[in-house]
């Protein structure tokens, strides 16, 4: 599972990095399932996730674990095999661990305006605390 907003673009776009343009064609040809689990209620979300041919949870709610739970019924996985990967402590890794699923907090891609900003600057004490977890993959 994946957030949509600021995790595979930044708010203020629909159009993929090459690099996550790469990425989604990877996981396209795997047999890996992809689901977007966003809060968002926008139309821009299910244009994308039609245009990428990837499945969708929209308005879910996190860090209710409504919207996870519904993605992982959808597939019938157990939730020990699922994950999800957003760049938010408060919505997307809280709601992952009250849905029982594997959380991955990623790097936002663009913090461009304050408030964004101000709930990252937030979120460092919990991020300093977890650092014995923290894996750090390089980019290549």
């Amino acid at each position: 599972m994946l957030d949509f907003d600021n995790t595979i673009v930044p708010y203020t776009t629909n159009v993929p990095t090459a690099a996550m343009t790469a990425w989604l064609e990877s996981v396209a040809a795997s047999d890996i399932a992809v689901c977007v689990v966003s809060n968002s209620r926008k139309d821009r979300v299910k244009i994308f996730c039609e245009k990428w041919g990837i499945a969708c949870v929209t308005n879910a709610k996190k860090p209710s674990a409504k919207g996870i739970q519904a993605c992982v019924a959808q597939y019938g996985f157990p939730k020990e095999s699922c994950a999800l990967a957003g760049d938010q402590i408060y919505t997307d890794v809280l709601g992952a661990n009250r849905a029982g699923v594997q959380s991955v907090l990623v790097k936002a891609i663009d913090n461009h305006n304050f408030w964004l900003k101000a709930r990252h600057v937030l979120e460092k004490p919990w991020i300093f605390a977890s650092r014995k977890r923290r894996i750090d993959y390089e980019e290549s």
